[in-house]
C-alpha cells in the first residue's frame, strides 16, 4: 500500500530554499566584501550604491536616502546615502533588520587580501566579513526566503542598510528614525550565531586637553608643565577606573563599567616643558546608569584634579556619547522565536545574553523599538578576528543563522502584536 510523503512544515521549506540559494547568498557577500569601507575616511556611498543594484536585481524596490554632505562631514565621514527597503505581507508588525556596512581599516598582518573575499577550509576572508557584511545576506536571504514560501499574510519586514556605525549612527539608524523614513514596531541588529543579545553597554569618550606654558627644559621652572599635570590627570583617572571594578551589572554577559585612556600626545621638542597633551578616554556605560551622568562625572573629576593644578588649563570635549542598550518590553517575543529556532538549528542551547559592546542597535532602543541582536558569527569576536588581520566568517554559520532568522520572523509575522507607542523621554543625542 502507498503512503503519502508528509507534508514539509513551514520551517522546513524555508530551511529548504536557503540550502538551495546558500551558493548565491556566499557570492552575494563577496561582492560587498570586496567593496571597500573603511571609516575612516567612510567614503561608502559606492558600497551603497552596489548593494542597491545587487538588491534591486533580486526583485526589491529600494528607497535611497543619501545624508547632505555638510551632515556626513560633520559626522566624520565622506560619504553616506541610507537605503530601505520594505516588503509588506499585510497588516501587522513592521520589523527592522538593520545592517551597517561600514568597517574599520584593514590594518597589517593579514595572510589572505582584505578586499579579496578569499574562501578557504569551509571560512571566507575578508575586513568586515563578520562584522557585520554577513548579515547583508543573512537578512537579505531570509526575507527572500520568507518571500517564496508564499502563506504569510502579515506584517511588514524591512532592511535597514546604513554605513556609520563605527562613528556612532548620528546619520545612519538615528538619522532614519528622527526623521520618521523608519518607524519600526521591532528591530532585529548584527550579531552572532551562538547568542541572542538583549543588552549592551554604552560608551563616553571624551577628548581632553591640557594647557600649560612652554619654557626652556634648561629652565622649567618658567614654564608650566602640562605632561605633568596630564600625569597627575591620568592618576585620577586610572584610580577611577579601579574603583568601577566593583560595580557590577545584573544582566548576564556584562561586568562592570570600565575606563581607559586610549591615546594620549603631546609636547613640542625633547628639550621644551610641553604647554599641551592631550588625552582620548572611552568610559564604558552598563545598562543600569545613564550616560549624560557618567559624562557629568568624568568632567566633575578632570575639573577637581586641574583645580590643584597652578597654571594649568582644561579643555574637555567630547568625542561620542552612546547610551546603553537595555531590554524593552516586547523583546521576550523575539528572544523567544529566536532562542527556539537557534537551539534547534544549531544544536545546542541559545540563550539572551549581554555584550560589552556597544553598537548602534542603540538607536532603535532609544526610540521606543524593541531591539535584540542576532545574526551570522561564531561564540565571540574573537574568534572572527573581527577588526584584527584574517578577519572572517565560517559558512556553515552563515547557513544556520539566516535559518534561524528566517524561521522565527515567520512567527514574529504572525503573532506578534504591533508595540504600544508609550511617550517617554528620549535620551539626549
Amino acid at each position: 500500500m502507498s503512503t503519502q510523503p508528509r507534508p514539509l512544515t513551514p520551517y522546513e521549506r524555508l530551511g529548504d530554499w536557503i540550502d538551495n540559494h546558500l551558493d548565491e547568498s556566499i557570492a552575494f557577500l563577496r561582492e560587498l566584501v570586496r567593496i571597500p569601507t573603511d571609516t575612516p575616511p567612510g567614503d561608502n556611498a559606492r558600497h551603497a550604491a552596489r548593494t542597491a543594484e545587487l538588491l534591486t536585481r533580486m526583485g526589491f524596490v529600494v528607497e535611497r536616502h543619501p545624508v547632505p554632505a555638510a551632515d556626513a562631514a560633520a559626522s566624520g565621514l565622506a560619504s553616506i546615502v541610507n537605503l530601505v527597503v520594505r516588503r509588506r505581507f499585510g497588516d501587522g508588525p513592521v520589523i527592522a533588520l538593520n545592517v551597517h556596512g561600514d568597517a574599520v581599516p584593514p590594518g597589517a598582518g593579514w595572510t589572505h587580501p582584505p578586499y579579496a573575499g578569499d574562501i578557504a577550509d569551509g571560512r571566507m576572508y575578508g575586513r568586515g566579513v563578520a562584522v557585520s557584511k554577513s548579515d547583508f545576506a543573512t537578512y537579505v536571504y531570509a526575507l527572500r526566503a520568507l518571500a517564496a514560501l508564499g502563506t504569510l499574510r502579515r506584517g511588514t519586514l524591512e532592511l535597514h542598510v546604513t554605513y556609520d556605525e563605527e562613528f556612532g549612527g548620528s546619520v545612519g539608524p538615528q538619522w532614519l528614525l528622527a526623521r520618521g523614513i523608519v518607524d519600526p514596531d521591532y528591530a532585529i541588529c548584527p550579531g552572532f550565531s551562538y547568542a541572542i543579545g538583549v543588552a549592551h553597554n554604552g560608551s563616553v569618550q571624551l577628548e581632553v586637553i591640557v594647557h600649560g606654558r612652554a619654557a626652556h627644559a634648561a629652565l622649567p621652572a618658567t614654564g608650566v608643565d602640562a605632561l605633568r599635570a596630564a600625569h597627575a590627570l591620568m592618576d585620577a583617572l586610572y584610580a577611577h577606573a579601579g574603583e568601577l571594578a566593583s560595580v557590577r551589572s545584573s544582566v548576564t554577559g556584562i561586568a562592570s563599567p570600565t575606563l581607559v585612556i586610549g591615546k594620549i600626545d603631546g609636547g613640542i621638542n625633547t628639550n621644551v616643558v610641553p604647554d599641551r597633551v592631550r588625552l582620548a578616554l572611552d568610559r564604558r556605560v552598563i545598562p543600569e546608569e545613564r550616560a549624560d551622568d557618567v559624562e557629568y562625572a568624568l568632567r566633575a573629576l578632570l575639573e577637581r584634579v586641574a583645580a590643584t593644578l597652578p597654571g594649568i588649563t582644561l579643555e574637555v570635549r567630547r568625542l561620542l556619547r552612546a547610551w546603553p542598550l537595555a531590554p524593552l518590553p516586547g523583546h521576550e517575543a523575539m528572544v523567544d522565536a529566536l532562542s527556539r529556532h537557534a537551539s534547534a538549528i544549531v544544536g545546542e542551547p541559545v540563550a539572551a545574553t549581554g555584550t560589552p559592546l556597544y553598537t548602534d542597535a542603540r538607536l532603535y532602543g532609544e526610540h521606543d523599538v524593541p531591539t535584540v541582536l542576532y545574526g551570522a558569527g561564531p561564540r565571540s569576536l574573537l574568534e572572527s578576528n573581527a577588526k584584527r588581520a584574517d578577519e572572517n566568517l565560517v559558512l556553515d554559520d552563515l547557513r544556520k543563522a539566516t535559518k534561524v532568522v528566517a524561521c522565527a520572523l515567520h512567527d514574529l509575522l504572525a503573532n506578534a502584536p504591533p508595540r504600544a507607542r508609550a511617550v517617554r523621554p528620549q535620551a539626549i543625542p
